[in-house]
C-alpha cells in the first residue's frame, strides 16, 4: 500500500483490512497444511485432500483477482492488473458518468425533492428547540460585521453610479399607478388622511392670526377693522368645522371626492401617455438633482445607525420580532398545505435549476480529484476503503472451492 496520511478512521479501516487478509491467509494455509498431510492417502482421505486442492486454487485465483484491482500480483507485469493505478482515469470518468445518469439528474432530484417533505421538515427544525434564535443570531453576527464595511462612499458610488441611472431609466409610471390603486382600494390611505386632518385642524385652531395676516390683506380698503376681523372670525369657524367634520366622518364627500381623484391618478398613471411622460420627466429632475445621491446616502446613514442598535439588543424588539415569525413560518410550514406546496415545488425547481445548470461541474469534482492522485496513492485510498470486504472474496474463494472440489471428486469416484 502506498504510504498515506491516515487519520482515525482510516487506522480503523487499515486494521479490519489487515485482519481480514490474515483470516483469508490462514485458510489458504490450513488447506495446504490439510492438502500435505492427506497427499497419499485414500478412502475418507481421499475426498478431504481433494477438498483442500480445490480449496487452495480457489483461494489462489480469488488472491490473484482481488490483488489484481490494486497492484501486479507478486510485483510481475502481467497484464490486465493494477487495474486502478494504470486506469484511474478511465475508471474516474466512468464513475462520473454513472453518477451523473443516475444520481445527478434533473428528473431523480427533482422526484426526491418532491417527496421529501422539505417544507415540513423545515417547519419542525424551525419551530422546536432554540433553532430560530440561532438563525437570528447568526443573522445579527453577519449583518453586524457587514454593515460597518459599508462606508459611505460606497453607498454613495453605488447610488450615483448605478441605482439613480436604473431608476431613471425605468419606466416607473405604470408601477405607481398600480400601486396606487391598490392602496386606494384597500383603504390604506385612509389611516395617513386621518393624520392630515387632525394635524390639520389643531394647526388652524391654534392659528387664527396667521389667517387674518392672510386673509387680512385681500379686505377692501374702505371695510372697516371690526368688519374684517368678524370675516375672519367666520372663515375660521367654517374651515374648522369642515375639518372636524371630515375628520370625523369616513363617509364624508370630501373623502370620496379624494378617492375618486387618487383612482383617476392611478388610472392616468398606468394608460394616460401625456400623465405619463408628464411623471417620468418629474422622476428623471428628481433623481437627477444633485443633492438626491447626498439625501439618500443621508437616509442610508439614519437607517444604518438605527439598525445596527437595534440588532445590537438582545432583547429588542426587532431580534424578538424576527425570532417570533421565523416559529410562525416553522409552524406554518407543518400545518398551511397551499404554503407547503408552494415551498416544495419551489425547491425542486431550484434543486432542478442547479442541477441543470452546473451538474457537471459539480460531479466533474469526482475525475478531477481522481486524476490529480498518484496511482498508487488511488489504489491505497481505493483499496482502504473497500478492500476488507473484497477478502470475502478470498475466503469464500476458498470455501467454496473446497465444496466444488469435494463434489468433483466425489462424482469421479461414482462413475
Amino acid at each position: 500500500m502506498a504510504t498515506l496520511t491516515l487519520s482515525g478512521p482510516d487506522l480503523e479501516r487499515r486494521r479490519g483490512l489487515r485482519q481480514m487478509r490474515a483470516v483469508a491467509l490462514s485458510l489458504l494455509v490450513l488447506a495446504a497444511v490439510v492438502y500435505v498431510l492427506t497427499l497419499h492417502d485414500t478412502g475418507a482421505w481421499g475426498y478431504v485432500n481433494a477438498a483442500s486442492e480445490a480449496a487452495m486454487v480457489g483461494a489462489l485465483a480469488d488472491w490473484f483477482a482481488v490483488t489484481a484491482l490494486f497492484r501486479h500480483p507478486l510485483g510481475l507485469p502481467i497484464p490486465h492488473t493494477a487495474i486502478v493505478p494504470t486506469r484511474k482515469d478511465a475508471l474516474a470518468e466512468s464513475l462520473e458518468q454513472f453518477v451523473t445518469e443516475n444520481f445527478l439528474s434533473e428528473e431523480v432530484i427533482g422526484e426526491k425533492m418532491r417527496t421529501a417533505e422539505v417544507s415540513r421538515r423545515a417547519g419542525e427544525w424551525l419551530a422546536v428547540g432554540n433553532h430560530a434564535e440561532r438563525i437570528v443570531e447568526e443573522g445579527v453576527r453577519t449583518i453586524g460585521a457587514a454593515l460597518p464595511k459599508l462606508g459611505d462612499d460606497d453607498v454613495t458610488t453605488f447610488v450615483r453610479g448605478s441605482l439613480l441611472p436604473r431608476f431613471a431609466e425605468e419606466p416607473l409610471s405604470p408601477i405607481a399607478g398600480h400601486f396606487l390603486g391598490s392602496v386606494v382600494d384597500d383603504g390604506a390611505h385612509n389611516a395617513l388622511f386621518d393624520l392630515l386632518m387632525v394635524e390639520a385642524y389643531d394647526w388652524l385652531a391654534e392659528n387664527r392670526d396667521l389667517l387674518a395676516e392672510v386673509v387680512g390683506p385681500r379686505a377692501p380698503r374702505w371695510s372697516p377693522r371690526w368688519v374684517d376681523s368678524l370675516v375672519v372670525d367666520r372663515i375660521h369657524r367654517e374651515a374648522l368645522t369642515w375639518l372636524a367634520a371630515v375628520r370625523d366622518d369616513p363617509l364624508h364627500p370630501a373623502r370620496k371626492a379624494l378617492d375618486r381623484l387618487l383612482l383617476q391618478l392611478a388610472d392616468d398613471l398606468q394608460n394616460d401617455p401625456e400623465m405619463m411622460d408628464r411623471f417620468e420627466a418629474f422622476k428623471r429632475r428628481m433623481l437627477t438633482h444633485p443633492d438626491m445621491g447626498t439625501s439618500l446616502t443621508a437616509v442610508w446613514d439614519a437607517v444604518h445607525t438605527a439598525l445596527i442598535g437595534a440588532i445590537g439588543d438582545p432583547e429588542g424588539p426587532l431580534r424578538l420580532r424576527a425570532t417570533q415569525k421565523i416559529k410562525d413560518l416553522g409552524h406554518r410550514l407543518q400545518t398551511d398545505q397551499p404554503l407547503i406546496t408552494k415551498v416544495d415545488t419551489r425547491a425542486a425547481e431550484a434543486v432542478g435549476y442547479v442541477v441543470r445548470t452546473y451538474g457537471t461541474e459539480i460531479v466533474s469534482i469526482i475525475s478531477d480529484t481522481i486524476e490529480r492522485w498518484d496511482g498508487r496513492e488511488a489504489a491505497a485510498r481505493i483499496e482502504l476503503h473497500v478492500g476488507r470486504d473484497l477478502q470475502f472474496i478470498r475466503i469464500n474463494g476458498t470455501i467454496v472451492g473446497a465444496l466444488v472440489g469435494l463434489i468433483i471428486h466425489t462424482f469421479s469416484e461414482l462413475i
